[in-house]
C-alpha cells in the first residue's frame, strides 16, 4: 500500500516558510523562486485539506495546525538530516546506538569513562539524548536508556548498573577546623535542603541511629549541581550523590564527613527493549558498562571499608571520615 506523504520537497519548504514566517526567505534559504514556494506550499494544503498559513497584508502567519504540524515536520527532517550525514561520514560503515540518558549521570559518570568504549570500538558511534521522564521504547528511536527508578519495564531487560550512593560533604573551611564533628556539631551547622528530597537527612540521620533536631531546616536547592556549589562555597553540608562530586572531593574542593553512605530509594540500571537484543552493537555495549559498574562499584566498597591499598586512586583514599557516630546528647 502507498504511503500518505507528501513529497520532501514542499515538506523542506514548508519547514523553511514556517521558521522564517516568510516565503521570500525560504525561497533564498532553498535557492528557488518565491513562487515555488508558494506552490509547494499551496500543494502541500490540497494534500492535507488544512490550511497551514494565513496570508495576511503584511505577509504569511502560520494557524494553529501549521505551528503544530511544523514543529512534527522539523523534529522528522532533522533525524533524516542526521542520519544522512551519519551515513555519509561512515561511508557505510560502522554502525550507531541511539542511548537514552539521565543528564547529570550521563555527564559526571558515564562520558568520562565513554571513551575507553569508543577506544575499543572505534566502528562504533553512541549518540545520547536527555530522557527526565517516563516513555515507551516504541515511541523512540533508542536502542537503550540509563535510567534511574525501578527495573523491570513490560518488554525489556535491565541491567543494574549501581546504587545511588549518598554522602554528607562539605567545604573544608566549614568542617575540618573542628577536626572531630559530633551529632552536636552538626546541629549548629547549615543543612542544604534539596526541594525534591525533603527527608533526605532525616534519613541519612536515621541510618546512623541518630535523631537530630532542625534536620528539615535550611537553604532549599532544586538542582544538586546547586547544592554542591553552595556546599564548595561554605554555605553548608549537603548530601549528593557520590558520582556527582568525585573530582571534588579527589581535588579537595569537598570534603566527606564520614565514610557511612546512604542508599537511596533509586537505582540506576541500562534497560535495553527486547526486539533490540540481538543487535551486535548493543551487546558490546552492554558488556562494557556492565564491566564499568562493577569496578565502580568495588572501588566505592574498598573506600568505604577502608580497604583501599597504596595503588588505589586519590579520590577514594582522600574520602576520610571525620564525624563521630555517637548519639546527640
Amino acid at each position: 500500500m502507498r504511503r500518505k506523504i507528501p513529497s520532501t520537497t514542499a515538506l523542506a519548504l514548508f519547514e523553511s516558510a514556517a521558521r522564517h514566517q516568510s516565503f521570500t526567505h525560504a525561497a533564498q534559504e532553498h535557492s528557488v523562486t518565491q513562487s515555488a514556494v508558494c506552490r509547494q506550499v499551496a500543494g502541500l494544503e490540497d494534500f492535507l485539506d488544512v490550511k497551514l498559513f494565513r496570508r495576511t497584508k503584511r505577509g504569511v502567519l502560520l494557524t494553529d495546525a501549521g505551528i503544530h504540524y511544523a514543529r512534527r515536520v522539523r523534529a522528522r527532517l532533522d533525524d533524516v538530516e542526521r542520519d544522512t550525514l551519519e551515513m555519509m561520514a561512515r561511508g557505510g560503515t560502522g554502525g550507531v546506538l541511539e542511548l537514552g540518558v539521565v543528564p547529570t549521570f550521563a555527564a559526571k559518570w558515564l562520558l568520562p569513562r565513554l571513551g575507553g568504549f569508543q577506544r575499543q570500538h572505534p566502528e562504533i558511534t553512541v549518540h545520547l539524548s536527555s530522557r527526565t521522564r517516563p516513555f515507551l521504547f516504541a515511541e523512540t528511536t533508542l536502542d537503550a536508556a540509563i535510567c534511574a527508578g525501578e527495573a523491570g519495564w513490560p518488554g525489556t531487560q535491565s541491567s543494574f548498573l549501581m546504587d545511588e550512593s549518598m554522602v554528607a560533604v562539605g567545604s573544608p573551611a566549614l568542617v575540618t577546623p573542628r577536626q572531630v564533628l559530633k551529632p552536636a556539631d552538626v546541629q549548629g551547622l547549615p543543612l542544604l535542603q534539596m526541594s525534591t528530597r525533603p527527608y533526605a537527612w532525616r534519613q541519612w540521620f536515621a541510618s546512623l541511629g541518630l535523631d537530630v533536631a532542625g534536620d528539615m531546616a535550611g537553604a532549599r536547592m532544586e538542582l544538586f549541581s546547586m547544592a554542591v556549589q553552595a556546599a564548595i562555597h561554605g554555605q553548608g553540608l549537603a548530601l549528593i550523590p557520590r558520582f556527582l562530586i568525585e573530582d571534588d572531593l579527589a581535588q579537595g574542593r569537598l570534603v566527606q564527613l564520614t565514610r557511612h553512605e546512604f542508599l537511596s530509594d533509586r537505582r540506576y540500571y541500562l534497560v535495553c527493549p527486547e526486539q533490540k537484543l540481538g543487535n551486535g552493537m548493543l551487546a558490546l555495549f552492554r558488556a562494557w558498562i556492565e564491566a564499568e559498574a562493577a569496578k565502580y562499584r568495588d572501588g566505592c566498597r574498598l573506600a568505604a571499608t577502608g580497604e583501599c591499598g597504596a595503588g588505589e586512586s586519590q579520590s577514594l583514599r582522600q574520602s576520610s571520615s571525620i564525624f563521630v557516630r555517637d548519639t546527640v546528647p
